[in-house]
């Protein structure tokens, strides 16, 4: 299992347990998860819906490409440790991984 833990724009709190090898990217498995994502580009990093700060585990996660960062930019709630669920794929290298949403919700 691999285990996200995600805050919701409520604060509410919730550790996720998504099984390996699902073949889905973080965005997806919110959207599985029922957490209200209006994910308009649909993964294509073009509209900066799934916006998420990293909280924790973020080392293990690839480099930003220059789509997500220019998206990125459009946000004036974005940070360093900004990042677009939907450039994130789950593995278990993101086992740990620690979210807040910011994006807008459906």
């Amino acid at each position: 299992m691999i285990h996200i833990r995600v805050e919701d724009r409520n604060g509410n709190v919730a550790v996720l347990e998504v099984p390996e090898g699902i073949n889905l990217n973080l965005m997806e498995t919110l959207k599985a998860y029922e957490y209200s994502l209006r994910a308009t580009c649909g993964g294509m990093a073009l509209c900066a819906d799934c916006h998420c700060q990293v909280i924790d585990g973020g080392d293990n996660l690839p480099e930003p490409q220059d789509a997500e960062l220019m998206t990125l930019e459009t946000r004036p709630d974005a940070t360093d440790s900004s990042r677009l669920a939907c450039q994130i794929k789950v593995g278990k290298e993101i086992d740990g991984l620690s979210i807040k949403l910011m994006g807008d919700a459906e």
